[in-house]
């Protein structure tokens, strides 16, 4: 019986620090550049936009296919640097334990 309230005791404390973690991604920001800063995204950690930018020269070149490529490029690239530092710090709760399929914490 003291082992179960052991348990749910570490189990609460892992929820708690999920919570925090989720809380503090939230709250971060993840930038990634392409083509030589002619496009910046920048995400939070759950991987939501938060600002696009453009250089002018990018603009310039009225060439709407390419620009578009590197908003999602730039895009999937700051998206990718969250998932590491979610990766990184979930590691550290769970202390190195993969999470079941499916269970891809915070999206």
């Amino acid at each position: 019986m003291r082992n179960m309230m052991g348990m749910m005791k570490k189990a609460q404390e892992v929820q708690s620090r999920m919570q925090s973690l989720q809380d503090d991604m939230a709250n971060a920001r993840f930038s990634a550049s392409v083509a030589s800063d002619a496009v910046t995204v920048t995400v939070n950690g759950k991987g939501h936009l938060q600002a696009v930018k453009i250089a002018p020269d990018a603009l310039a070149t009225n060439d709407s296919d390419m620009l578009e490529d590197l908003i999602l490029l730039a895009s999937n690239r700051a998206c990718d640097e969250a998932n590491k530092a979610m990766k990184a710090q979930m590691a550290d709760i769970t202390g190195g334990l993969d999470l079941p399929p499916g269970m891809n914490l915070p999206f």
